[in-house]
C-alpha cells in the first residue's frame, strides 16, 4: 500500500459490507427513475429557453458576490417575491443549495437555552446543523406527534422550535398534521423542510401547508428546494419577515456564501409558473401513477418516492443493476441513509405509466425471490 493512500483500509471496510458507492456518469440511454427531477422539468428545453431569456435582459449574468456585498440580483427578488405569494408567506431569501438552507435554519434559529425538537429521520444536512447549534437537541421518534407533545410539555426552554419535513426523502411518507397542530398549541417555531412535497402535493402543488389547507402563521418556516420537482438547482426559505432578517444577518450560508446562480434562480422561477399553471393535469399524472405503484407493488405514498424495502446491501445493488440492464435505472440505498437496505423507484410524470408498470414488475419479481437466489 502507498503512504499515500491514508484511507485505503477504510475504503476496503465500505466495500466488503456493500456499501462503497462510485460516481456514475449521466447516461442519457436509460429511463430515469432514480432522480428527484419529479416532474421532469429538468429536461424541459423550453423553461430553460424561457430562463435564459429572463436573464438575458440583465445587465450580469452571474451574481458577483454573497448577498450583502452586491450579489443580491432582481432575479432572486422577482423569484423571492413570486414563492412568498404562491405559498401565502410574508418574506423570503434564496440560497445555493437545501444542504445550505437546512445549515443555515439550524446553525442560526436554535440559540444558546433554546430546545430543537428534531425528526429522527431528518435530512442529513440538518442533523449535521445540529453539531454547530448552541441549543439542546432532541431527537423524536419519526412522525410521531404524541411522542413531540409529551417533550413539548415538558420543556423549560426560552424557545421551542421543531424540524420535519413534508414529505421524507428515504421512507416517504408525509407529515402528520397533528405535528403542525402541537407547534401552534406550544407556540413552537415550526420548520418544515419541503424539498420532496413541495411541487407534489397539495391543490396548488405547493406542499405540505397547501395540502392541509393550512393558513401560514408567523411562527412557521418553510424551506423549498430547487433541484427536485423544480427541475434545477438552489433553495429558499420562506418565514416572516422578522425571522427571514435574521437570517441575512445571522446565518452564515446567506452571509459568507456566493449569491445564487442567476441563470437557476430563472429556471426556478419558470417552474414555478409552470407548475401554478399546469397544477390540474399535473395532479392527474401524479395520482395516475400512485395508483399503479399501489396495484403493482401494494404500496400506497402520498409523493413519487416508493421505497421497496429489501434489507440487504449487496442485494439492492444486484436488483438495480438487474433493471439496468431492462434500461430501467432506479436506486439503491443502503446504511448509513437508511436502517434496511432499500430499491428507492421515483414515479416521475414524465415517464410513461407503462415503462413504470415494466419497472414495477421487474422489483417486484426481484422482490420475490431475493431470498432463493442468495441476495438476501
Amino acid at each position: 500500500m502507498s503512504e499515500m493512500e491514508l484511507y485505503a483500509k477504510e475504503l476496503a471496510a465500505l466495500k466488503r459490507s456493500g456499501r462503497y458507492r462510485e460516481r456514475t456518469l449521466y447516461d442519457p440511454g436509460v429511463t430515469d427513475l432514480a432522480s428527484n427531477d419529479y416532474l421532469g422539468l429538468a429536461e424541459s428545453a423550453e423553461l430553460a429557453a424561457e430562463a435564459w431569456e429572463m436573464l438575458r435582459q440583465a445587465s450580469v449574468y452571474g451574481p458577483k458576490a454573497s448577498m450583502l456585498v452586491n450579489g443580491y440580483h432582481p432575479i432572486h427578488a422577482a423569484f423571492e417575491a413570486a414563492l412568498c405569494e404562491a405559498n401565502g408567506f410574508e418574506a423570503g431569501v434564496v440560497l445555493g443549495s437545501g444542504f445550505n438552507a437546512n445549515i443555515a435554519m439550524i446553525e442560526s434559529l436554535v440559540r444558546r437555552g433554546d430546545e430543537l425538537f428534531i425528526d429522527e429521520k431528518y435530512h442529513a444536512s440538518g442533523i449535521l446543523a445540529t453539531k454547530y447549534s448552541e441549543g439542546t437537541i432532541t431527537y423524536f421518534p419519526h412522525n410521531d406527534p404524541d411522542a413531540l407533545e409529551r417533550l413539548l410539555g415538558g420543556s423549560k426552554a426560552k424557545r421551542r422550535i421543531i424540524a420535519v419535513e413534508g414529505i421524507y426523502s428515504m421512507d416517504g411518507d408525509m407529515l402528520d398534521r397533528r405535528i403542525i397542530e402541537a407547534a401552534d398549541r406550544h407556540e413552537a417555531l415550526l420548520i418544515v423542510d419541503e424539498a420532496h412535497s413541495s411541487g407534489v402535493v397539495g391543490p396548488h402543488l405547493m406542499g405540505v401547508f397547501d395540502h392541509y389547507g393550512i393558513a401560514i402563521k408567523p411562527h412557521y418556516v418553510k424551506m423549498g428546494t430547487l433541484g427536485k420537482a423544480y427541475g434545477c438547482f438552489g433553495a429558499y426559505i420562506l418565514a416572516s419577515a422578522h425571522i427571514v432578517d435574521y437570517l441575512v444577518n445571522r446565518a452564515k450560508p446567506i452571509i459568507y456564501a456566493t449569491a445564487p446562480s442567476l441563470f437557476e434562480t430563472a429556471r426556478g422561477h419558470c417552474a414555478l409558473r409552470h407548475i401554478l399553471a399546469h397544477a390540474e393535469p399535473l395532479r392527474d399524472a401524479i395520482a395516475e401513477r400512485q395508483a399503479l405503484v399501489r396495484g403493482r407493488l401494494g404500496i400506497a405514498v402520498p409523493g413519487l418516492i416508493v421505497p421497496v424495502e429489501i434489507g440487504d446491501n449487496r442485494a439492492v445493488v444486484a436488483i438495480r443493476e438487474a433493471l439496468l440492464q431492462q434500461g430501467l435505472l432506479v436506486g439503491a440505498i443502503r446504511q448509513p441513509t437508511v436502517p434496511r437496505a432499500i430499491i428507492r423507484l421515483i414515479a416521475r410524470t414524465n415517464v410513461g405509466c407503462d415503462v413504470l408498470e415494466e419497472a414495477c414488475g421487474a422489483i417486484a419479481a426481484h422482490r420475490g425471490k431475493s431470498g432463493d437466489d442468495g441476495l438476501d
